[in-house]
């Protein structure tokens, strides 16, 4: 074999080689899973943590992004006073957490031990739960419409119109002369809204909907209140309150709406709202406590406040909802539910401030305690 043969077939060998290895290199990337979302990523980390020490209990939940922060406190809190009892939550959205309550087409690591919802439960739900149902009122707060428009600095008001005008998009641009009726003096740009919105059912969007239907004959007609919706005009999606807000934080011209908390948490510049008394005000813990101080709870603890009245009240308010089992299988998971809820609807209540929620009217929070004490287990 002469040297150029020699080096052909050298060549023709690298060749091979290199094709080989490209095959198995795709054959591999083809076999391997997507790269999990922020949430699935966390929840499968607290799957691989689940090993606890003898004699303790584990509590899992999973539901609302809402109250997330909260729950995140209260249940790391509770285990440093109660150590044998630890708690595990997912924020997967309301919608998710009704249906792994429910349990509906369940995955071994989907089972919980409790829900948590915005929205509650609707009574076709609780039917498919058994009735086997308590819907508990455990914190509340405001949902926000948080803005990115650089070069605004003022206060930007929004009447009921205007926003309900954005978000049927019908608004399209900032500069919109029913916008700036509400901002005389402030140059708004001429840039054009872009809404962020929820991707996943959520009770976020439940209660932001429900004050639409309240003010907007058109959404009502069209939409009416929804966890999940098929949004119109200029629209991005995210998952969970916090894909919201980070959208919302690098997306120039965004409006979008999200829990007061997660806004107050990144820094967002969020609007000034009008009211059913024709007021403008902003998101405060007075103005969402005002909101929510006249509500009359029902027996069966689903209240909802769409549009609430008073001067000084924020017009987008919410209860958010821990769901429990009226009866559990065992007495240990009855009584570790029992006490983690006494205590996160009492000495838990004192964290809703500085988090950004609002503590329990007094009224509501004796019957969700009363409530919760009535927790049984079948095996007693």
């Amino acid at each position: 074999m002469g040297s150029q043969q020699r080096v052909l077939f050298s060549r023709r060998i690298l060749s091979l080689l290199l094709s080989s290895v490209l095959l198995f290199l795709l054959v591999a990337c083809s076999q391997s899973k997507p790269p999990a979302s922020e949430a699935a990523a966390e929840e499968a980390a607290q799957a691989q943590q689940e090993s606890i020490p003898t004699g303790s209990i584990l509590l899992r939940g999973a539901g609302a992004t809402f109250p997330s922060l909260i729950y995140k406190r209260w249940f790391s809190l509770y285990h440093d006073s109660h150590p044998q009892t630890f708690v595990r939550y997912a924020a997967v959205g309301s919608g998710e957490g009704v249906r792994r309550f429910i349990g509906r087409n369940l995955q071994p690591q989907e089972d919980i031990d409790f829900g948590a919802s915005d929205a509650a439960m609707t009574d076709g739900q609780i039917a498919e739960a058994g009735y086997n149902v308590l819907m508990v009122p455990a914190t509340a707060g405001c949902v926000v419409l948080a803005y990115n428009l650089p070069g605004v600095s003022a206060e930007l008001k929004l009447s009921r119109k205007a926003y309900a005008g954005i978000f049927l998009g019908e608004i399209k641009n900032w500069n919109d002369p029913l916008i700036a009726q509400s901002n005389p003096g402030v140059k708004l740009p001429n840039l054009t809204i872009v809404t962020v919105v929820r991707q996943d059912a959520s009770g976020t969007t439940f209660a932001f909907t429900r004050n639409l239907d309240a003010i907007s004959g058109r959404w009502r007609g069209q939409f009416g209140p929804a966890t999940i919706v098929d949004w119109p005009g200029n629209a991005m999606r995210a998952k969970g309150n916090e894909g919201v807000a980070a959208l919302i934080e690098k997306s120039t011209g965004s409006i979008g709406y999200v829990g007061y908390e997660f806004a107050r948490r990144i820094g967002l510049d969020y609007a000034t709202l009008e009211n059913k008394d024709g007021q403008f005000v902003k998101p405060t813990e007075q103005s969402c406590t005002q909101a929510l101080s006249n509500t009359e709870m029902p027996d069966n603890l689903r209240a909802f406040v769409p549009d609430p009245s008073g001067h000084a009240s924020y017009p987008i308010a919410t209860f958010s909802w821990i769901l429990l089992r009226r009866s559990y299988q065992d007495a240990q998971t009855a009584d570790a539910i029992r006490s983690l809820l006494q205590w996160s609807l009492q000495d838990g209540q004192r964290y809703a401030s500085e988090l950004g929620y609002v503590p329990l009217p007094q009224a509501v929070a004796e019957k969700a305690l009363a409530a919760v004490n009535s927790v049984s287990a079948q095996s007693r």
